[in-house]
């Protein structure tokens, strides 16, 4: 099957949707729609049934997969794969850090630190799983707790998933898809049945989380309004009027691209957050944040193995309900999540090695997520104790209204509520549009350039999927079959660690074996060419000669004998081409169904001279070039390039032939298979 990622970006289809992903993914979302909006008690119950029998027999699972998730990291990061590139050997970052730090940040759990920053470390300060309600020994399990949920493991479900996608799509050139994570595992069956399966399952839970937070975040925007302005919008036309301009606003950056609309809306996030941040810090119990802040992270970093693997076996908790409806529901909410999360933070990652991306990915949001819950936090709780006298906790229940009655504690309550309203509906749209442009690259199965009707198609299934979920109380239901669906996903996530381990460990094996340089293969004769090619620094046009004269001819002989063997190969020739991404390019590609294409390829680069070896600019010498071109491999599998201006025809075709034999020993059973393939040929080296 025709790899999507390989499709001509200079003239993009009208439809890229692929049909055995989107239909079956539709379907079972309408299906879904329709039980909750006709049958809502009957889905709450179902659901809820389905939910009390995961957490009773699977919570162990789920415990122990997002710890491995997160020790799976630790170790690549700190292991030699830690150095392998998200791309190209020369790859480079495509975003800044600053951005790229933005867009991790608020794709990740922008609305969720609104809607449960002061919520969650309250709730549990009432309701703790171990210590006695109200004192300060729950106050501190409160905010551990809460770390504990939003911290390392949480981002390392999103690490995984990110850097599967990311490694495989970037150093693979398989689409950016769920199933090409599998593909050491599954190899040619991923563009099968499981495949569609794997991805339209990941479309499902996409669309579903993230109709979900769309909708949570819709209601408390409704109740911050009412708070500061005092309009009635408890009435179903004023939520759904807030889902559909914030989708609408949504749809409008999705169309924009990823570039324009997601970066500069996440960067204009990340700046109101740090604003709001700073004002609970500075107006709040400053001093006792800080402290608290310190204690909260030595704490849960004492714990951290402990908390890991707790399942209250032996002692359960006071309420044997909080570690299902907590915990547990947390893991499988983020796994849901992760192919929405996991996709768009490897979009936005290629060039970056796997150490910089599990640092990023693990510390830098890790780190504002505590500050974040520390500060709202502690500060709902010290306010409640030595300010509200416990008024606050009163309305703990209402967490839709939570955050903005705790800004009523503190200076410019008013200007601060709009604040935090501009930054929910900021960080509403930066959900909804991001999610439309991971959606679509599910439907699409990764094609970079699908058109913008289809961001737009998928904005509008997000809004109308929040709006009929809201209307018809289908919000809770939607959270136990999130955590009952996000249980096969954890088990493929497993697997994705498994196939992506497999694939570093061939991708590195081979990088290090003992292959000489291309020039390896000279044997000190012609050494008056060689000796002329060295001073002459040539130019374009001496390697345009080149390769019509030396490179083309190699391949096409070695083309003509692969088909002689049983195997197709072509022969791309754009030397003489000025214009687009292949100008100057020649290749010799072996398309191969059950393997990634064999590319052998040559193209012109443009280096600058070192400036030890420029002369002093004078009349006799200003024509001396600066710069110097010479003709550099590239392949399929992100390796760098090396010149070969100095091989000659036999030594060329001795080179290609010694990549192909590279290409064929990534794995044994991928030998056999080309093999098979021509059985009369199965003497001597293919």
């Amino acid at each position: 099957m025709e790899n999507p990622a390989n499709h001509d970006v200079d003239a993009p289809p009208k439809l890229t949707f692929s049909a055995p992903v989107v239909v079956p993914a539709l379907v079972v979302l309408t299906a879904l729609l329709l039980l909750c909006s006709l049958a809502p008690q009957l889905a709450d119950r179902i659901f809820s049934s389905a939910q009390a029998w995961v957490v009773g027999h699977f919570d162990w699972f789920y415990t122990g997969v997002v710890t491995f998730f997160l020790v799976f990291l630790v170790l690549l990061a700190f292991s030699r794969y830690g150095d392998i590139r998200l791309g190209p050997d020369d790859a480079k970052p495509e975003f800044n850090f600053v951005s790229w730090t933005a867009m991790l940040f608020a794709a990740g759990m922008g609305i969720g630190l609104m809607y449960f920053g002061v919520g969650e470390p309250l709730q549990h300060y009432l309701n703790p799983p171990t210590q006695v309600a109200g004192t300060p020994a729950a106050a501190r399990e409160a905010l551990t707790s809460t770390f504990f949920h939003w911290g390392f493991h949480a981002w390392a479900i999103y690490g995984v998933m990110g850097l599967v996608l990311a490694y495989f799509g970037f150093r693979f050139n398989l689409p950016l898809t769920m199933r090409s994570g599998l593909y050491p595992l599954l190899q040619h069956r991923i563009n099968g049945p499981i495949g569609h399966g794997v991805d339209a399952f990941a479309l499902v839970g996409t669309i579903a989380g993230l109709a979900t937070t769309l909708g949570y975040g819709a209601l408390q925007l409704a109740a911050g309004l009412n708070i500061v302005t005092g309009w009635d919008t408890s009435t179903t036309i004023f939520r759904v009027g807030v889902i559909v301009v914030v989708v609408s606003l949504a749809g409008f950056s999705a169309a924009s691209g990823l570039d324009k609309g997601v970066r500069r809306l996440s960067e204009v996030n990340l700046i109101l957050t740090f604003i709001l941040l700073g004002f609970v810090l500075v107006f709040g119990p400053t001093v006792f944040l800080m402290q608290a802040f310190s204690e909260n992270v030595g704490h849960y970093l004492s714990q951290l193995v402990d908390l890991s693997l707790r399942t209250f076996a032996y002692e359960p908790a006071q309420d044997p309900a909080w570690f299902g409806n907590w915990t547990i529901l947390y893991w499988a909410w983020w796994i849901s999540w992760s192919p929405f999360v996991g996709m768009f933070i490897a979009r936005i990652s290629r060039g970056r090695t796997v150490r910089e991306f599990i640092i990023g990915v693990l510390l830098i949001p890790t780190a504002f997520n505590l500050l974040w819950m520390t500060a709202f936090g502690n500060g709902a709780i010290w306010i409640d104790t030595h300010v509200a006298q416990g008024a606050l906790a009163q309305t703990a229940g209402n967490v839709d209204a939570l955050l903005f009655r705790f800004f009523e504690y503190l200076p410019l309550a008013k200007t601060v509520s709009w604040l935090a309203i501009l930054l929910i509906a900021m960080f509403f749209v930066t959900s909804a549009d991001s999610g439309a442009y991971v959606v679509d690259a599910i439907a699409s199965r990764g094609h970079p350039r699908s058109p913008v009707w289809q961001r737009l198609f998928w904005a509008a299934v997000l809004g109308v999927t929040a709006i009929v979920l809201m209307l018809a109380g289908g919000l809770k239901a939607l959270q136990a079959m999130t955590m009952v669906a996000a249980l096969p996903v954890a088990a493929i996530m497993a697997a994705l660690c498994v196939g992506l381990w497999r694939g570093m460990r061939a991708d590195l094996t081979h990088a290090t074996q003992d292959w000489a340089p291309a020039t390896s293969f000279w044997n000190g004769q012609h050494w008056r060419k060689r000796l002329e090619l060295i001073v002459r620094q040539p130019n374009a046009g001496d390697i345009q000669r080149f390769m019509q004269k030396t490179v083309l001819p190699a391949m096409r002989e070695v083309a003509t004998e692969m088909e002689r063997q049983g195997l197709p190969a072509q022969v791309h020739d754009d030397s003489m081409s000025t214009e687009g991404s292949d100008a100057g390019t020649v290749r010799l590609v072996i398309p191969i169904a059950e393997l990634r294409d064999f590319v052998y390829g040559v193209r012109p680069v443009k280096r600058k001279l070192p400036g030890f070896m420029l002369t002093e600019v004078t009349e006799a010498t200003e024509n001396v070039r600066r710069h110097v071109v010479e003709p550099m491999t590239f392949f399929a599998d992100g390796r760098e390039g090396y010149d070969i201006q100095y091989l000659r025809h036999e030594e060329l075709i001795a080179d290609i032939l010694r990549n192909y034999e590279r290409y064929l020993s990534l794995n044994a059973d991928k030998r056999t298979v080309l093999v098979n393939r021509a059985p009369e040929h199965n003497e001597g080296t293919p």
